[in-house]
């Protein structure tokens, strides 16, 4: 893409109603712009990313052998009144009748609809285990929208349900999911801590937020340090093996760390005083087991081994995908913009035209251009005829991790120079070199 010819309206001077980094940056680098209060439109850049953080979601939904699929934004109040949830969930669920003065909602989650399409189409336990899972809006009307999508009305969301015969397959599934969203979320360039919660509306006897460490997080956390040294790496998991699934969740879960609705101060103080840590978190998904809530009202069963019906246990996954953007930038930033990790940024370098109109200048930005497209790279190459100053500006607000820079100088030398967004160190290489390092770069976020 050329700068010239995208629509990416940066702003110099910070929106007054922006309150926190992220939503301040995302309003100045033009990725969103607000509609009314807690709604965006998500203008071209702020769409990349969004659609970058989605693809990991997906992949790492199919590693895991879950199943995409996609539920509408309006269910009928019927299914929520079967569970009993209608009357139970409160205000932040938006309520409407259609012409025909049918009750309807916005969904704010979807468990009602996901069991009523299981107990359509499944009947026997032969046919289980079995996730399913969406990317899909969601609408819950907060009192107070807040923090641009950190604390938004409507959000991007992937909720996933699984169906299983036991206990102990649906407790696996929860395993299951907590692996995959470990390896989610680093893939982004994040450590999510998964800490012990609250299940709140959704309702269960398990459940784990997944939290970033941040100063602007919603949440106050207690947790142990050494939870904080704890990768999950390139990892050969099975999804399959219990027991293996069993050993992470062990792993990334022994170790206190939890919110303030769970907090125990006895337990914490078992914890030894030096690694003890009080701190604030941003919440960024969140895994559920809550057996038969919802089966056993809403008559979701399967024919067992036995012949007997069999009502099944579930559990709910959810990750919030536009919530994700905020988090990241609230980890990753400087006093001169954004800092994209490599497995989200929207484009994967900038060139900079240091003269743009000089022949040998811009031929190599050309050349650069073709060769980082020609291996599967998007660049995006600032040909504006503006000053280097604002070229450089607008290239670390929006953030993105790498930067050519293309100048005369450099090129009577041969030389083009490649900079870090994150560290900020440059330096001088061919421009085919500066190529290849590109490729070997992303080939290791593939």
């Amino acid at each position: 893409m050329r700068l010239s010819r995208y629509f990416l309206p940066v702003l110099k001077e910070t929106p007054a109603e922006a309150q926190i980094v992220s939503h301040r940056l995302m309003l100045r680098a033009g990725m969103i712009k607000q509609a009314s209060a807690g709604i965006y439109s998500w203008l071209p850049l702020g769409f990349k990313v969004l659609r970058r953080i989605e693809q990991i979601v997906h992949e790492e939904q199919a590693r895991a052998g879950h199943h995409a699929m996609l539920m509408p934004t309006l269910q009928s109040a019927d299914l929520w009144r079967e569970s009993g949830r209608y009357d139970a969930y409160g205000e932040e669920m938006l309520r409407i009748k259609d012409r025909g003065g049918r009750d309807m909602l916005y969904t704010p989650t979807a468990e009602e609809l996901i069991t009523d399409i299981f107990r359509a189409h499944v009947s026997s336990y032969r046919d289980l285990p079995l996730t399913l899972y969406q990317i899909q809006w969601k609408f819950r009307d907060e009192i107070r929208p807040r923090f641009g999508v950190m604390r938004g009305r409507e959000f991007l969301m992937k909720d996933g349900y699984n169906f299983d015969l036991s206990k102990e397959d649906a407790l696996h599934a929860y395993n299951r999911h907590l692996v995959s969203y470990l390896r989610t979320y680093e893939r982004m360039g994040l450590q999510a801590i998964p800490m012990r919660a609250d299940s709140g509306p959704i309702g269960g006897d398990d459940t784990h937020e997944f939290l970033v460490l941040a100063e602007t997080g919603e949440s106050e956390v207690f947790y142990d340090s050494a939870v904080t040294d704890l990768t999950f790496g390139d990892r050969d998991i099975d999804y399959d093996d219990h027991a293996q699934c069993a050993a992470i969740m062990e792993e990334f879960t022994k170790l206190y760390a939890r919110t303030d609705e769970t907090h125990d101060e006895a337990l914490f103080n078992q914890v030894p005083e030096d690694r003890r840590r009080v701190a604030r978190g941003i919440e960024v998904g969140q895994i559920f087991y809550f057996g038969t809530k919802y089966s056993d009202p809403l008559g979701a069963t399967v024919q067992g081994p036995d012949g007997k019906p069999v009502a099944v246990h579930m559990g709910s996954h959810g990750i919030g995908v536009s919530r994700l953007l905020g988090a990241i930038i609230e980890a990753s930033h400087d006093d001169k913009g954004i800092i994209w990790p490599e497995g989200v940024t929207p484009f994967h370098a900038g060139i900079v035209n240091l003269k743009q109109g000089d022949a040998e200048a811009d031929a190599a930005c050309e050349a650069l251009y073709a060769s980082l497209t020609a291996l599967g790279l998007e660049p995006l190459y600032d040909d504006r005829d503006e000053r280097a100053g604002g070229k450089f500006a607008t290239m670390d607000l929006i953030g993105l991790p790498w930067r050519i820079t293309v100048g005369p100088r450099g090129l009577k030398n041969g030389v083009v120079e490649l900079t870090s967004r994150r560290t900020g160190e440059s330096e001088e290489m061919p421009p085919e070199q500066a190529v290849e390092r590109l490729s070997q770069i992303y080939a290791a976020h593939a």
